[in-house]
């Protein structure tokens, strides 16, 4: 009705990743988040990845390590919805987005974009991530 469009975020503890439990964890995040979604809404709703462990910690994902849990939450949601709604959601990747980092992880198949966070605050860095694919 006003034009609110959430961005749902998902992630893991260190401990977690460690302990190979974050897939079944963020799973149920995604499952958690979108129990009462329909479907025609989901065309409004933005999923992020954000690992705790890389939050405020100058700390990244690999391109390959986003990429895979972006694959999950865009197969957790396909399994949730359809195939359809699955391809159509943007999926972010949230976790210490870089001017360094933001190329490699922007071409990964399953990763829509960045949400970024401290870089955002300084002007040169946030226009070399909103530029990456083209540098």
């Amino acid at each position: 009705k006003y034009g609110v469009k959430p961005i749902v975020c998902c992630g893991e503890t260190l401990d977690q990743r460690k302990a190979n439990v974050h897939k079944d964890f963020i799973k149920g995040q995604i499952v958690g988040a979108l129990k009462d979604v329909p479907a025609d809404k989901m065309c409004q709703i933005t999923i992020a990845y954000e690992p705790i462990w890389a939050i405020g910690t100058g700390e990244v994902a690999t391109d390959e390590q986003a990429e895979e849990i972006c694959a999950l939450i865009r197969e957790q949601v396909k399994d949730l919805y359809d195939e359809e709604i699955a391809e159509a959601i943007t999926i972010q990747y949230g976790g210490s987005v870089k001017s360094t980092s933001a190329k490699g992880l922007f071409t990964m198949p399953n990763i829509n974009g960045g949400l970024v966070g401290g870089a955002s605050l300084k002007a040169d860095e946030f226009s070399k991530i909103v530029l990456a694919e083209e540098l």
